[in-house]
């Protein structure tokens, strides 16, 4: 008898283990663990708006407030402007291995080329400015022979630079400029 009570305890241990693995009628059915979505990378804010007042002529626009200052340097010479207001550069023209590069300091680095409009008295000209990486500055270069040089050497009172998202500087037309275009011809 003793063997009966042993089959016996073992078909209904059995019977319980598979109960155990299988759901009743009334237990949820077990959730599929879902697969977090891709992190999507936000784009890149668009350059803020700048409003600015606008000028019929760009050579009625008030100067923007500072100076030109010319370094000569060994294998390099630039005009920098420095504005009274922050006391910091705002733009600079820079003469190295026979190309200008004409730069604008930002108030933040850019992710993107920015477009740069370049106006004097007698052209009006967009360059793609390329970000200076880490740097708050954008950057367009020109061959020395660029005939848009020329142009902001002669021009009439002053040059307006202007780069999306920066309020447009309007910059005397001093001989700094001059000298750094002449310096890489």
């Amino acid at each position: 008898m003793k063997a009966t009570y042993l089959y016996a305890a073992a078909g209904i241990a059995l019977t319980f283990g598979v109960a155990a693995c299988v759901a009743g009628p009334d237990a949820p059915e077990p959730r599929a663990t879902p697969t977090p979505a891709p992190v999507a990378r936000p784009a890149p804010p668009p350059p803020p708006i700048v409003r600015e007042p606008v000028f019929e002529n760009y050579l009625d626009a008030p100067q923007t407030p500072g100076t030109w200052r010319y370094a000569d340097e060994p294998d390099e010479t630039f005009a920098m402007y420095v504005s009274s207001e922050t006391a910091g550069p705002v733009f600079m023209l820079r003469c190295s291995a026979g190309q200008v590069a004409l730069a604008r300091f930002t108030r933040a680095p850019a992710r993107q080329p920015l477009a740069m409009e370049v106006q004097t008295e007698t052209t009006r000209r967009t360059l793609t400015a390329s970000p200076v990486e880490g740097r708050p500055i954008v950057a367009a270069t020109l061959p020395s022979q660029s005939d848009l040089l020329d142009a902001m050497a002669v021009t009439k009172g002053r040059i307006a630079i202007g780069v999306e998202g920066e309020r447009t500087l309007y910059l005397p037309a001093w001989v700094e400029i001059s000298r750094v275009i002449e310096d890489c011809r």
